[in-house]
């Protein structure tokens, strides 16, 4: 192969680089390790020369049934991996060195020992190794059990005729089952995912994991292992298993090392049969730190005099797993001493917290955010937290409870933080107790961080440089703040390594929007029902950076990629 040359030819390289390369083997590796040549430019420049087709983009996942194809010993040898199976029978093989005379040489056994055909493609070392590591999951595991699942399925069936529902219980109590599900559990606990889908499709049951806010796919089992898998997880959370029609809500705990982990589970009927959805709540993983919330110096300063006041309203706003609650609970542990009197409501209560007297709402028998939020009143609280105002009844209560000397944090769905006010009045609050109520409001949203191990520097194309310049000609410009950029100047992109599971990012953190009640802002809200354009122009005044902008700056700090911001404001 030619491709020292062709790097040479293009003055990628000098002659003295080029030389010390023909020295070494592992040609690739070094260009990638020194930053030579980005990965894709690399494999595609060796695509050509070759005259092998590059697969960029692998789609969906690989299955066990095929990864089975060639085994893992064998895989990472020879830098081989199977792909996908065509119709035909013609097996997919992707790999990054085909030139590699002993993997020609070892595929060619595999297809004569099989009966295969096969046909080669390149993909990147980065695709590689991240699909060297579905051989790393616990399907070989699931296999064995269940062979003995249906072991034990059919020794009940030629017992009784049939299944009944006493013997399908015992059946999901027994090993195999209960070993599966604490396999998947555990598998989410060790990868660090925030959520387990359990899905059933047409022919194969998929568990997918959340991690750092996107869904992967990551085992496919049997159909058949669908009714004992959800009814096992039903039973730990204390779920009518005989009840599939209706959906059901529930939690357990699972001892993990000696750390205690909370699941909450919620079951849900499709066309297909029962999908079970669980949020994994690790009190060590989910509360955090009020400081490394990803707040800036001023949004933190904000919401320390906020919360240091005796009485008033926080509010919180943002969709659906944005981290408000995270907030809210880093929040409530600085204010959590001895000295006051802490009472919560919640819908669920997603983290158990030592010093604080948490309520579960239970809409179903009557006991709603707005009746606990009267009863909470007659406890002699000094600190209230409501999950969520939903309704005119709960926003007033929440409202007279700010009034008559309790510091109240809850949160309110709008799309940013300038909704807050008019989603209040739209509640059918008076316009003149907000001002008095209301101490701050802010909004969020989680961004993933880029891996440090592996993310790479980069000079920003010229449509991203343009719009990083229009967004902080727009800070400058708008709050009077001075952001300095010197050329050239870099950003970051993701990679891909083992320490982020090859996904170019690692960990979370948030985006804000913080707003202080001011006097100017009571005068807007008084003078008129106010529009977001007149809270705007006060937030600007209050040197306010907007979602975006906040991440923006994150972008140039090197905390995350301009994809991952561009792909968050999308989800407003």
């Amino acid at each position: 192969m030619d491709l020292i040359n062709e790097l040479l030819k293009r003055k990628v390289i000098d002659k003295k680089k080029a030389e010390e390369l023909r020295e070494k083997k592992d040609i690739e590796e070094i260009l990638l390790k020194e930053r030579v040549i980005s990965e894709k430019e690399l494999f595609k420049l060796k695509s050509q020369i070759l005259k092998i087709p590059f697969k960029e983009e692998i789609s969906g996942e690989i299955s066990y049934e095929i990864l089975k194809l060639i085994p893992k010993e064998s895989a990472s040898y020879y830098k081989i991996i199977p792909l996908s199976k065509s119709k035909e029978g013609v097996l997919e093989i992707g790999t990054p060195y085909p030139e590699n005379i002993e993997a020609q040489e070892a595929l060619k056994f595999l297809a004569r020992q099989q009966k295969i055909s096969y046909k080669i493609c390149l993909i990147t070392l980065s695709d590689f190794k991240k699909y060297l590591e579905k051989y790393k999951v616990p399907e070989r595991e699931m296999e064995q059990l269940l062979e003995r699942l249906k072991t034990e399925t059919v020794k009940a069936e030629a017992e009784i005729g049939a299944v009944s529902k006493e013997k399908f219980e015992r059946l999901v109590e027994e090993a195999p089952v209960v070993k599966m599900v604490s396999v998947i559990l555990r598998q989410a606990i060790e990868g660090k995912a925030s959520d387990i889908h359990i899905e059933p499709t047409i022919d194969k049951l998929r568990i997918r994991y959340r991690l750092d806010g996107v869904l992967h796919s990551s085992l496919f089992l049997p159909i058949k292992a669908h009714p004992a898998i959800v009814a096992r997880i039903k039973i730990l959370a204390g779920l009518k298993i005989d009840e599939t029609r209706i959906p059901q809500d529930g939690r357990f705990t699972m001892d993990f090392n000696g750390k205690y982990i909370d699941f909450r589970v919620s079951t849900f009927p499709t066309s297909l049969g029962e999908k079970a959805a669980l949020r994994v709540l690790n009190p060590l993983e989910g509360l955090k730190q009020l400081e490394g919330l990803g707040l800036t110096e001023r949004d933190y300063k904000l919401i320390e005099k906020a919360m240091k006041k005796p009485y008033g309203m926080i509010l919180a706003t943002g969709p659906t797993g944005c981290g408000k609650t995270t907030t809210l609970y880093s929040i409530l542990s600085i204010l959590n001493t001895e000295k006051v009197n802490i009472i919560s409501l919640e819908d669920p209560i997603e983290y158990f917290m030592a010093g604080v007297n948490q309520s579960q709402i239970k809409p179903e028998i009557g006991y709603t955010f707005a009746k606990g939020l009267r009863q909470i009143l007659r406890q002699d609280p000094n600190i209230i937290m409501v999950g969520e105002i939903r309704d005119e009844e709960t926003a007033n209560l929440a409202i007279h409870a700010a009034l008559t000397g309790h510091l109240v944090l809850s949160t309110v769905h709008t799309n940013n933080v300038l909704g807050v006010i008019p989603r209040l009045i739209d509640m059918g609050i008076v316009p003149f107790l907000i001002p008095t109520t209301l101490t701050l409001a802010f909004t969020q949203r989680l961004i993933r961080m880029l891996c440090p191990e592996c993310k790479k520097r980069i000079f920003p194309p010229p449509k991203i440089k343009e719009e990083i310049f229009k967004k902080i000609k727009s800070i400058s410009e708008e709050t009077g703040q001075v952001v300095k950029i010197k050329e050239p100047f870099y950003i970051y992109e993701p990679q891909g390594c083992k320490e982020c599971n090859f996904t170019g990012y690692k960990g979370r953190i948030g985006i804000f929007e913080v707003l202080e009640m001011t006097e100017n802002l009571a005068a807007i809200i008084i003078s008129a029902k106010p529009s977001e354009t007149e809270i705007f122009k006060e937030a600007r005044a209050q040197k306010m950076v907007t979602i975006e902008e906040n991440g923006i700056l994150k972008v140039l700090d090197g905390i995350t990629s301009y994809e991952e911001i561009i792909r968050v404001s999308k989800e407003k």
